[in-house]
């Protein structure tokens, strides 16, 4: 049996716990629901995060170095990241770990870091019909998926999304109010491979649903490090004589 892809699913973990309206969603924190998609597709490894688990956010080095894919979900605490643990995180994207980024991750500092950029974009909370379109059904990410699915109530995130050019938008999402938006993207920093995933509100059942699961579980698949190595910047010696001294 191939060895199994070890995932860690970040969560904030603070909705859960201080909103009954979220708890009523997700009992067990939004992580959880996460794992268990990703536990019956049968090839993962999974283990959990939070933000006030220990000091160092559940992320210490021994985490991310048995962590082949960092799945990150965050809302209303995005500054209380300590910037050492961004960096800590940084590092092992770099170095070959794959990075996840689900819905209002967008403003998280790791995905701002990784990204550069302000990554702000539209937004209206009111749980309207989200349809999400696969614009690149050959990619490993739309694996398995139909040509379009809908979730009856999410929040609508628009352009402009400030994001850098991606290395492929892979799904494309029609809102209810009429807004567009790039919901599914990948990005390459290092070795390590990105992938930002928009549908995902924690008032609304959306990590039940059996096609964003898929989504989530071929994007861990295709984020899975195919290197792990230090990037250095050495000194080296020529391979061939240089006689244009």
């Amino acid at each position: 049996m191939d060895k199994k892809i070890r995932v860690t699913v970040w969560n904030e973990f603070r909705h859960e716990i201080r909103h009954e309206n979220v708890k009523a969603v997700y009992p067990n924190g939004l992580h959880t629901v996460i794992g268990e998609g990703l536990l019956a597709a049968g090839d993962f490894e999974v283990q959990y995060a939070w933000l006030d688990k220990d000091a160092e956010h559940g992320l210490s080095e021994e985490v991310l170095q048995n962590t082949d894919v960092l799945i990150w979900w965050g809302h209303c605490a995005h500054h209380e990241v300590k910037d050492e643990i961004v960096d800590r995180v940084q590092k092992h994207i770099q170095q070959g770990m794959g990075l996840i980024v689900l819905h209002s991750g967008h403003f998280s500092k790791i995905f701002k870091r990784m990204m550069g950029t302000t990554c702000s974009l539209k937004w209206r909370e009111v749980g309207e019909k989200e349809r999400i379109w696969t614009v690149e059904s050959a990619h490993p990410i739309a694996q398995g998926l139909p040509e379009h699915f809908e979730l009856p109530h999410t929040e609508m995130y628009g352009e402009r999304f400030d994001i850098p050019t991606p290395k492929d938008v892979v799904f494309i999402t029609w809102y209810e109010g009429g807004e567009v938006f790039r919901s599914g993207v990948t990005f390459e920093r290092g070795y390590g491979r990105i992938f930002y995933f928009a549908p995902g509100h924690e008032t609304f059942p959306i990590y039940y649903d059996e096609n964003i699961r898929k989504v989530i579980a071929n994007a861990a698949r295709w984020a899975a490090p195919r290197i792990r190595k230090e990037i250095t910047c050495p000194s080296v010696k020529a391979l061939e004589e240089i006689k244009s001294k």
